[in-house]
């Protein structure tokens, strides 16, 4: 089959601009997506993603064009929102592409709206608040510790220690380095437990890898136990080197309830092919989801390639059966290359398979 890896390059190593380390990333992650495919016996060509979008697009259309296109794009411009302005472009082209849709991706980066979804369809998510640029600092209801992120952000950009705040003074400074980025500050409430990561493949049925969480090493001591910038770009940093993906032990009922609520975020917000949801387990052992990726990171040192090692799935195998199983949706059913919709929730046991490790 011939695939084009489709990539962002949207970055410039003499610019200061937030998330250079996070975009750079994506062409480490294409070349080895790219390795993958032809080790699997297909035909890759990679194609990078800069100012004109348009271009790109166009080399795609034709009897000369690919049979797939392996969609990493995750900003354009350096505006995290072009991931989904991506998606919505190739879903006007003849061509299979994988990962989710333009309406799937847009809900699962403006986090309030994924949140308030989720809420919609009874799936716990953390207490939020959303202030915009200028706004009273009011949390109406809301008790301390709080965390404070971008509301329209991915890969942890704008989020430090600083970020979990303690009193009204703490809140103000998170809240107006967030405003720096541009964007309205999401305040939720802080929830202090093990982080669980929940990583899918497939669509009908659609098979969760073996669960993994973050270790939270010695650079956390008296600190927030959350995944910065700085812990998920920055090797040198030591919260970078204490933050490692593991293999994740539960209890079967307290397992069934993360993935449970993972496999109904998947559902409402109309994820595919694959992608991963994180969850913090509270105190009460209710699982509540803190974020939604639908077109996860696929590097292979990355918590999702290591949930299919865990499963018996090597990397050449994971990244060619994504390709398969975007091509056959589509094939499967050309008249509705989307999918189904956000919202179609229902429930999430019949047609899943659970991987052990």
């Amino acid at each position: 089959m011939r695939v084009t890896v489709l990539y962002n390059v949207d970055y410039d190593p003499a610019s200061p601009a937030p998330g250079l380390e996070s975009r750079q990333d994506v062409s480490r992650v294409a070349d080895a997506v790219a390795s993958a495919l032809k080790a699997a016996g297909h035909s890759p060509t990679l194609l990078g993603v800069g100012d004109d979008p348009l271009e790109v697009l166009c080399s795609l259309r034709g009897a000369s064009g690919p049979d797939l296109v392996f969609n990493l794009c995750e900003s354009l411009r350096g505006d995290a929102r072009g991931e989904a302005g991506m998606s919505a472009a190739l879903a006007l082209l003849p061509v299979p592409f994988t990962g989710s849709d333009a309406l799937t991706l847009g809900l699962a980066l403006h986090k309030d709206k994924a949140k308030a979804l989720l809420r919609q369809h009874g799936v716990p998510t953390p207490d939020w608040w959303v202030l915009e640029e200028g706004a009273a600092l009011q949390v109406p209801g809301a008790s301390f510790p709080l965390i404070v992120k971008p509301v329209r952000e991915d890969g942890s950009l704008g989020i430090s220690f600083d970020s979990v705040v303690n009193d009204l003074s703490e809140l103000s400074n998170a809240v107006r380095c967030v405003w720096r980025l541009d964007q309205p500050a999401l305040v939720e409430s802080y929830i202090a437990g093990r982080e669980v990561m929940v990583s899918f493949l497939g669509n009908t049925p659609r098979l969760v890898l073996p669960l993994r969480e973050i270790e939270f090493g010695p650079a956390f001591a008296g600190r927030p136990r959350i995944v910065s910038y700085l812990a998920k770009w920055i090797p040198s940093a030591p919260e970078c080197q204490d933050s490692a993906s593991v293999a994740c032990g539960l209890p079967h009922d307290t397992a069934g309830r993360v993935v449970e609520a993972a496999l109904r975020t998947c559902e409402a917000l109309g994820c595919r092919d694959y992608g991963r949801v994180d969850i913090r387990l509270a105190s009460d052992g209710v699982p509540h989801v803190i974020d939604v990726n639908p077109n996860c990171d696929l590097h292979p040192e990355a918590g999702f390639a290591r949930a299919a090692a865990e499963s018996g799935l090597s990397y050449q195998s994971l990244v060619s059966r994504i390709a398969e199983v975007a091509f056959d949706r589509t094939r499967r059913d050309p008249s509705d290359p989307a999918g189904r919709s956000p919202g179609a929730a229902r429930a999430a046991a019949p047609g899943h398979r659970v991987l052990s490790g």
